[in-house]
């Protein structure tokens, strides 16, 4: 192509103009001599025996020789998770299946005429012949169904580096990993320049060296992908023990907040879960915990949180027949408080009968009813009735079940148990970090005292939209019952709607994982994760997640504060990690409380 020059204006004396001059580049490109590839070609390219020198940089390309005869899935993580920058290959070509099969049957004959030849000769058949034999005749069973095609498969790796001992240095790692997996990988040697346009991203196969490979072999180089699991905002959960990267997230970016956490007595479920509820408080996330060991009391003690201890004797009341007073035109308020009320009654009473069970809802109606709240939303304002009303309601009734039902309820109203959950409430969550703990309750009490907190905020949380985690420990506690497992399923599926993160953590995996609505809880929540396993539970854990062997025996053998993390349908392992600030805001290892209180004879300790 030419270059445009510009007209001289016409002489007036008639004598030719002067053309400007022209350089040596414009000549060359008028004569079409510069190609873009000149201009972006390296300066110079020095190809020696087993490496090539562009400009400052040294590469030397590999090539797969040796296979394994078996390989796990994915097998070629470690080598794209390798801590240095490869270029890797992959040359997958299809092969005709008449001409294998054909191929096939004369390579199985000569084995087997191979073997007879020996065996006549009185001699030991060769194992190796044997095992070839078995895998020729099942890939010609497979190929001949249709249910395998074959290819040939190639793979290379380019190493770059900045100087000749790094590349030898970063080669000898290359080879040492993949020969940990039996994956033989040499030089190529005196072709190293053919190995270097081999891995340019430009599709021409210089090496051709190849290796046979059916379907299911070839399918297991795949997923092409890396064990980075992080985005780009969030709070940090650990380090990816693969490469040492961070993990970090952001739960209200995914489809939704949810958040499930299995792992047995000791594992470090708890601490997790601590240091991501400090870390998401300083992001401006409001904390609501359900307690049942008081392990929550030293950190919200720390960040001036509320903690609510619910007994006999403390102050904290919680009425169970509270209405949010938001009007939702998709939602009957009262009728879903009924229905509410109908599981906390079924923990509280044990089974119903479908006769008790319609007297109660007509009970229930009538109470509401005689203090002027009706369906009507400008009516659901009036203070609510109380367990006694309830009582009194079921008194009143002629049917011989309703005075069955009343006996039932005496004990929360007039016996033992008077003075927990029959009367107003007298708590307003507004603290950004409210902890409510049901330490002091006997364990026939904690169900019935987790449901009506669960209850409680899941009324709160509707009358104002703000980004919220409500954490429940030892959520096996409500799985044991199917109302309060559903009312939990219920609300793992609602969360989203109001800007809710639910974090379920347990230890008795058995309890959460028998129940259907268990299982869906689990399906429900964006991020899981597993931290060390007993051995009893393990199977179980392995079927929900569909784990391999080797996560299997991670789960069995981690330290604590180590277990895998899933987030959609990736996961990595993880090894959580706080600093020392944090860590002693959260940790509840009774060593180190002890030698702490040593050195501070006067901590403020948790309620008894």
């Amino acid at each position: 192509m030419k270059l445009p020059f510009k007209k001289s204006k016409p002489a007036t004396n008639n004598q030719p103009t002067a053309a400007p001059p022209i350089t040596s580049s414009q000549t060359a490109l008028s004569q079409g001599m510069v190609s873009v590839q000149d201009i972006i070609a390296p300066a110079a390219l020095e190809v020696d025996f087993n490496h090539v020198k562009i400009g400052n940089t040294y590469l030397r390309t590999l090539f797969v020789c040796g296979y394994p005869r078996f390989v796990n899935a994915n097998w070629l993580a470690p080598l794209i998770n390798f801590d240095h920058t490869l270029d890797i290959s992959i040359y997958i070509y299809p092969v005709a299946g008449k001409g294998i099969l054909e191929d096939l049957k004369r390579k199985i004959g000569e084995m087997e005429a191979e073997i007879q030849t020996d065996l006549q000769r009185g001699k030991i058949a060769d194992i190796q012949t044997k095992v070839k034999l078995e895998d020729a005749k099942s890939l010609q069973s497979q190929l001949a169904k249709g249910a395998e095609k074959f290819f040939q498969f190639a793979l290379y790796i380019t190493i770059p580096a900045s100087s000749i001992e790094e590349l030898n240095t970063i080669t000898h790692q290359v080879q040492s990993t993949l020969g940990s997996l039996l994956i033989i990988t040499k030089p190529a040697s005196l072709q190293m320049e053919d190995g270097f346009k081999t891995s340019l991203p430009i599709c021409q196969d210089k090496l051709l060296i190849t290796r046979n490979m059916d379907t299911t072999s070839l399918a297991t180089t795949f997923p092409f992908t890396s064990s980075e699991l992080t985005a780009n905002e969030g709070i940090l959960y650990g380090i990816n023990e693969h490469n040492n990267s961070l993990i970090i997230f952001d739960r209200f970016t995914m489809e939704n907040a949810n958040l499930v956490v299995f792992a047995k007595s000791g594992g470090g479920k708890s601490y997790l879960i601590k240091l991501e509820a400090l870390r998401a408080l300083m992001f401006g996330t409001e904390i609501l915990v359900i307690d049942p060991e008081n392990e929550y009391y030293s950190l919200c003690q720390s960040v001036g949180g509320q903690y609510l201890d619910f007994s006999f004797d403390s102050p904290t009341k919680v009425n169970p027949f509270d209405l949010s007073q938001v009007y939702d035109e998709e939602e009957n308020e009262l009728g879903l408080k009924i229905l509410s009320l109908h599981s906390l009654f079924k923990i509280i009473m044990g089974q119903l009968t479908p006769n008790e069970e319609a007297i109660l809802d007509r009970a229930l109606v009538l109470s509401y009813k005689q203090k002027g709240i009706t369906p009507e939303p400008a009516t659901q304002k009036r203070e609510p009735p109380l367990l006694e009303d309830l009582y009194k309601v079921l008194i009143g009734m002629e049917e011989k079940e309703a005075s069955s039902l009343a006996s039932r309820l005496e004990k929360y109203v007039k016996g033992s148990l008077r003075g927990i959950f029959d009367q107003h409430s007298n708590v307003d969550i507004k603290n950004p970090f409210t902890v409510f703990s049901i330490k002091n309750l006997e364990d026939k009490l904690r169900p019935i005292a987790m449901f009506m907190i669960l209850d409680f905020i899941w009324t709160r949380i509707k009358r104002d939209l703000k980004r919220r985690l409500l954490i429940v420990d030892e959520a096996w506690y409500l799985m044991r019952q199917p109302d309060s497992a559903a009312f939990l399923y219920a609300m793992a599926k609602r969360a989203r709607k109001y800007y809710l993160g639910l974090t379920t953590i347990t230890q008795d995996v058995s309890d959460f994982l028998n129940s259907d609505y268990g299982k869906a809880i689990v399906t429900n929540s964006s991020i899981q994760i597993l931290m060390k396993q007993s051995p009893a539970a393990i199977d179980q854990v392995a079927q929900t997640f569909y784990l391999s062997q080797g996560e299997k025996n991670l789960l069995l053998s981690s330290d604590i504060g180590e277990g895998l993390f899933f987030a959609g349908q990736n996961h990595v392992a993880i090894k959580v990690v706080a600093s020392p600030e944090e860590h002693r805001l959260i940790t509840s290892n009774p060593e180190e409380l002890l030698e702490r209180q040593k050195q501070n004879p006067t901590p403020a300790l948790a309620p008894a």
